[in-house]
């Protein structure tokens, strides 16, 4: 999980990256109060993004399956499942309400806002937003790692941390 949440990080921070340079070239070629003009930059600058975006989603989802599946006893594997689907639902529900904070406190006092379709948005400071907090959620988990602790098998088959065995 830890692997999936550096490379989360490290897809917002290149994300952020990538929209401020495709802001500047847009304000550059003079697209600033025309947002259906096409913009001459190449799509495959979307292929780190999305590479970086599957190998965290990768590692993230596989290191949560498996925390799950190691320390929930067999007969409750299906909960497990399920404690994985509703983490993902309610982390698509947490990044809507984001979403629209950052736009509601972005466009105060006739602001246009961080996240508005036009081209005076920032749209890279909404991801460098994002990135903060990738990283204190990476901080995060690695404190919760340390105190939490590795699991061994006791003698019986039966999951124990390894301070409950001393």
């Amino acid at each position: 999980m830890g692997i999936g949440l550096f490379f989360c990080f490290l897809d917002l921070v290149v994300s952020a990256v990538i929209e401020n340079i495709r802001r500047r070239k847009a304000i550059r070629e003079g697209y600033i109060d025309n947002p259906e003009a096409v913009l001459d930059m190449s799509a495959m600058w979307l292929i780190l993004h999305n590479v970086l975006n599957g190998i965290a989603e990768t590692f993230n989802a596989i290191g949560q399956s498996e925390f799950y599946y190691t320390e929930f006893p067999r007969s409750m594997s299906s909960i497990a499942a399920a404690l994985f689907s509703l983490g993902s639902a309610i982390g698509n529900l947490l990044a809507s309400l984001l979403f629209s904070i950052v736009d509601d406190i972005t466009s105060k006092e006739g602001k246009q806002s961080w996240v508005s379709d036009n081209i005076k948005g920032h749209y890279d400071k909404y991801y460098w937003v994002l990135a903060i907090m990738g990283a204190v959620n990476m901080v995060y988990y690695l404190v919760c790692n340390w105190a939490y602790g590795p699991t061994i098998e006791d003698v019986a088959g039966n999951r124990v941390h390894q301070e409950e065995e001393k």
